[in-house]
């Protein structure tokens, strides 16, 4: 099932994505795929202020993953630096994926076929200059 909705705003994406955040639970992965500057950390950061997180949310290019404590941890991971799936061997990030948190994962197609099947997908695009056009794909039931 997908639901497609345009945005006019950086703060309308955020509002879209703290419904994410207050709905996430255990085990939750959102996949966030698109360009280079469409939104992906504002989407991090809203879901991340759904879940009740009120820490600084920046997208962790250079160390890949940040974890932020909350009674629902949440594993903020960012895939620009990786160059092929095949890089995240041995890295232990699937064990997080299917673990008891929620994860984000921005530039998630550079996981390739690792992301777990049931992982929400969320596709940002360019609708103007502030607007964003956002496909979120939820897994078959």
């Amino acid at each position: 099932m997908a639901r497609e909705l345009i945005t006019g705003s950086p703060e309308e994406t955020a509002a879209m994505a703290q419904e994410l955040g207050r709905g996430a639970g255990p085990g939750d992965v959102f996949a966030l795929i698109g360009e280079l500057g469409t939104g992906k950390t504002v989407i991090a950061k809203g879901i991340a202020l759904g879940m009740g997180i009120r820490d600084d949310i920046t997208s962790p290019t250079f160390t890949i993953l940040e974890v932020y404590e909350n009674p629902l941890p949440l594993y903020h991971f960012d895939l620009y630096r990786i160059d092929r799936p095949g890089e995240l061997d041995g890295l232990g990030f699937d064990e997080l994926w299917y673990g008891d948190g929620v994860s984000v994962i921005e530039w998630a197609d550079r996981a390739g076929d690792r992301l777990p099947a049931d992982s929400i997908r969320i596709h940002l695009s360019y609708a103007g200059e502030e607007g964003r056009r956002i496909v979120i794909e939820y897994p078959a039931d």
